[in-house]
């Protein structure tokens, strides 16, 4: 008697993944976690962006490749370029990955992602105080607040940062779709909000007293005998 044939497992699409899937498989590499850091601000295409990193146009295009397979970016648009098409690309989502994703990445990725997230938002700060946008209307909110916190306290406050997030992302869709609607005022406020949770150095230096190891008691001299 023949053996039962077993059935063919159907091929999962890398579209088809879950997000955060998505995410963690394509960020392994160091040069698409780059890529995507760049398709979240503007429409890119292969060639320019291969001249912006210094990296290989056949390298990058083919990352790009991936990043599209993976469905993290969208052809967005295509213009004639000297005789050729330039295709231009841009991140379908905006790289707010929450850190029960990141944890996953390789460390060189993470460090990476945080160098570019902090170089992006260092710049729109600066150019925002030049231009005068920063405070132009008395609604905008700056804190530095290194404290100590113990596991169960430092996980909340990592949980709420990425939930913040969140939530003023549902503010941006709330607030286009009112204007699209024609159910607000029609005035769109470009705002920026940036958080950081980590592991600060400050707090190390400033360490509460109950954290400080006890300095060791001076012995009392001996009376020299006469």
């Amino acid at each position: 008697m023949a053996a039962k044939r077993q059935p063919t497992k159907k091929k999962v699409k890398k579209s088809d993944l879950p997000l955060s899937e998505r995410l963690v498989k394509a960020m392994s590499n160091k040069l698409r976690v780059r890529l995507l850091a760049y398709l979240n601000d503007r429409p890119w295409s292969p060639r320019e962006l291969a001249d912006e990193l210094d990296e290989g146009l056949s390298q990058v295009s083919y990352h790009i490749k991936v990043l599209r397979d993976f469905a993290l970016i969208e052809l967005i648009k295509t213009e004639p370029r000297r005789g050729a098409v330039a295709h231009y690309y841009s991140a379908v989502h905006r790289a707010f990955m929450p850190s029960s994703i990141t944890k996953k990445f390789p460390k060189s990725g993470r460090r990476m992602m945080i160098v570019e997230t902090i170089e992006d938002a260092n710049a729109d700060v600066a150019a925002s105080l030049e231009s005068g946008q920063f405070d132009a209307r008395d609604d905008y909110h700056v804190s530095y607040t290194p404290g100590y916190l113990d596991a169960k306290a430092r996980a909340v406050a990592e949980k709420r940062a990425d939930e913040h997030v969140e939530d003023f992302l549902q503010l941006v869709a709330e607030s286009a779709a009112r204007v699209a609607n024609g159910e607000s005022d029609g005035e769109l406020i470009p705002t920026s909000v940036s958080i950081l949770v980590f592991g600060s150095e400050r707090a190390e230096q400033e360490k509460p007293l109950s954290k400080r190891k006890p300095r060791k008691a001076k012995k009392p001299a001996k009376k020299r005998r006469s």
